[in-house]
């Protein structure tokens, strides 16, 4: 029990999300889950564990090899009226599904004149520190958030991991959910919604006035380790979780650097065309004038991500990149 009086239970990440599945497919027998491996072997991340004896194959169906399949079939499947929820095993692998995503499911309700809407939710891990080389680590979550007609999540704590599943499913247009692969095992408190899960806004992780550290994703646990640093020297910093990266919360960045008047930008992603750019952008149009500083931005390295432990580690934005960031833009 909380302080509050609210009931909490201890869960993770990996655990939140397979919950909010398996709630989903017991409340609406228009959802399904298919992907590579999701079903006998509970999924790459272990998300799907145990769901295919719980609910069947027809459920929970394994595909093959094969993205631009399969994402085609749950387009299809969405179209005809059911609920899919597709899983892509990493980002990298999605790039051979583009063609679905891009030019069917983003773009069919537009073409059609509203027709034919698409309501599929496809979830994917994104990012690295894992050890698992290029092929299998890169943030493109923000070439996703360039494309009009989908919606873009990013859950970075188990609250949003556990209940941003419902809201997507209702959602009439594509949902994609990126999953940060450091994250699964994330450990916490899981407490009860008092209310549904906003998808549109961003969400302060931690209140400050001395600079706005605007990040989301597996990124997050970095921006408030770096603001607890900050704060035994004396600077505080409010952490910014984007939550949503398409559409983007304009209004709390402005709010939020209007407050601060300083900001740094953490994204996983390479800087160049990142969605950090766009977040250092939409500052520069709407609080030009609050800013006492240049706003900072901490990316990843524009490399391949490495396969060994400490050349990964130096490619990857780290805590100590964006205290070092932050100084700049205070001092």
């Amino acid at each position: 029990m909380g302080a509050d009086g609210t009931e909490k239970s201890k869960t993770t990440y990996r655990e939140a999300m397979r919950e909010a599945i398996r709630e989903a497919l017991r409340s609406d027998d228009r959802v399904f889950l298919m992907g590579e491996d999701v079903g006998r072997y509970g999924g790459c991340f272990g998300v799907s564990l145990g769901l295919l004896e719980e609910f069947g194959p027809e459920r929970i169906r394994d595909t093959p090899l094969s993205e631009s399949t399969f994402v085609g079939a749950g387009i299809g499947a969405a179209l005809a009226g059911m609920r899919p929820i597709v899983e892509i095993m990493t980002v990298n692998f999605s790039l051979l599904a583009l063609d679905q995503i891009l030019n069917n499911a983003a773009t069919l309700l537009h073409m059609s004149g509203g027709q034919l809407p698409v309501p599929i939710v496809i979830r994917m891990t994104t990012g690295a520190g894992r050890q698992l080389a290029a092929q299998h680590s890169h943030s493109l979550e923000g070439w996703y958030a360039h494309i009009p007609g989908i919606r873009v999540l990013a859950p970075a704590t188990i609250e949003d991991a556990r209940h941003m599943l419902a809201p997507a499913l209702a959602d009439p247009d594509p949902v994609l959910i990126f999953e940060h692969g450091s994250l699964y095992n994330l450990s916490g408190e899981l407490r009860p919604p008092t209310r549904p899960v906003d998808l549109d806004h961003a969400a302060i992780r931690r209140p400050g006035t001395d600079i706005s550290l605007i990040t989301y994703g597996g990124s997050l646990p970095k921006a408030l380790a770096a603001a607890d640093e900050l704060a035994a020297e004396g600077v505080e910093a409010e952490v910014i979780d984007l939550r949503a990266l398409r559409p983007l919360d304009d209004a709390a960045i402005a709010a939020s650097v209007t407050r601060t008047h300083r900001a740094v930008v953490i994204d996983e992603a390479w800087r160049t065309g990142s969605l950090a750019a766009e977040v250092c952008a939409r500052i520069a149009e709407r609080s030009f004038y609050e800013l006492d500083a240049p706003v900072e931005r901490v990316c990843s390295a524009e490399v391949p991500i490495p396969y060994a432990r400490r050349l990964e580690e130096a490619a990857l934005p780290q805590t100590a990149d964006i205290v070092a960031a932050a100084h700049r833009a205070v001092d």
